[in-house]
């Protein structure tokens, strides 16, 4: 008897002795980041250009694995079911803030079944019209929706992406009844707004910008509670619209049971990487604002928050039943 209890102790120690070991060497094999969008993408964009820095700065390689597919929820069920090891990442979304209340189920939980690392970027978005819309400023287009009730339409990527959450929240707190207009992506949205069968989109800065660069689309807005540095000269739609913040957003999360000291070996080189000169050239390239102190709790409290606020949105514009 005592034999066995002395072999069980024994036991004990080796599996603690492992782990503590497994935890020391950490990583020491190929990191994936899973990004539950296609690749090409602007998160595809931002991971690859993530994982070169942060892979340096863990000291191995990190590996973008596109998992795309049922509105993000393909590859964010994936990392749920990966080990609690950290070497499975996932590279998550304003997707993952707004799924629960556009979906009855899920075969994850968005809180519970992950553990935080942190915020890594936020990406604005810019709201653009058809240039023969009949509008020159921000307060011009608010008198043309107010005027227009359910003839103004706005086109989006898709049910739930970011650019149709912009436009509910428009509607939500401008109290504006513009329609919208779902899209197989971003490309053939805006292709139908140069062309005047939408009237406006809100769209990522990037592709967005790069529109108005070229003289397709007038930009009247942006959509974060402060100006771009990119545009300094265009107001931020909260300057006339108190209470007005949508973007996306680029956050790393595993799964949950992971241990604390692997979170913060990965919580550490994202910080590290997120201050890279070269990552932050690029970043701006892309219009994302990257985060300075990306924390584990922080990221916790803010996507609690984005929880919240989607689900009043997606309530309100019967966005779940379009």
């Amino acid at each position: 008897m005592k034999f066995r209890v002395c072999l069980a102790i024994a036991s004990c120690g080796i599996s603690l002795l492992a782990s503590v070991s497994a935890q020391a060497a950490y990583p020491d094999k190929p990191i994936k980041l899973v990004v539950p969008y296609a690749a090409g993408g602007p998160t595809d964009t931002f991971a690859r250009a993530l994982t070169d820095v942060w892979g340096k700065k863990l000291g191995t390689t990190m590996i973008v694995e596109n998992k795309a597919g049922a509105g993000t929820m393909l590859g964010t069920e994936a990392v749920a079911k990966s080990a609690p090891d950290g070497y499975t990442v996932l590279l998550a979304t304003v997707a993952h803030s707004v799924n629960p209340s556009l979906h009855a189920s899920l075969s994850y939980d968005p809180i519970k079944d992950f553990s935080s690392v942190g915020l890594a970027a936020r990406a604005p978005l810019v709201l653009v019209v058809n240039n023969d819309v009949p509008v020159q400023s921000i307060t011009d287009f608010f008198d043309y929706l107010k005027g227009n009730p359910g003839q103004v339409n706005y086109a989006s990527a898709g049910i739930g992406s970011a650019p149709h959450l912009g436009g509910a929240l428009l509607n939500y707190t401008g109290k504006f009844n513009a329609i919208h207009v779902p899209y197989r992506g971003s490309a053939p949205a805006m292709a139908d707004v140069i062309g005047g069968h939408a009237q406006f989109m809100i769209d990522s800065a990037p592709t967005g910008l790069a529109q108005v660069h070229a003289g397709t689309v007038r930009l009247l807005a942006t959509t974060m509670k402060d100006r771009l540095p990119q545009t300094p000269d265009v107001p931020a739609l909260a300057e006339y619209l108190p209470g007005y913040e949508a973007y996306t957003w680029n956050a790393a999360l595993v799964r949950e049971g992971t241990s604390a000291e692997v979170i913060e070996k990965l919580r550490s080189s994202l910080e590290a990487a997120l201050q890279d000169e070269g990552l932050k050239e690029k970043a701006n390239t892309m219009g994302l604002v990257l985060e300075k102190q990306p924390s584990p709790a922080d990221l916790d409290t803010f996507i609690d928050a984005e929880i919240n606020k989607w689900r009043d949105v997606v309530k309100a514009s019967d966005m779940s039943s379009n």
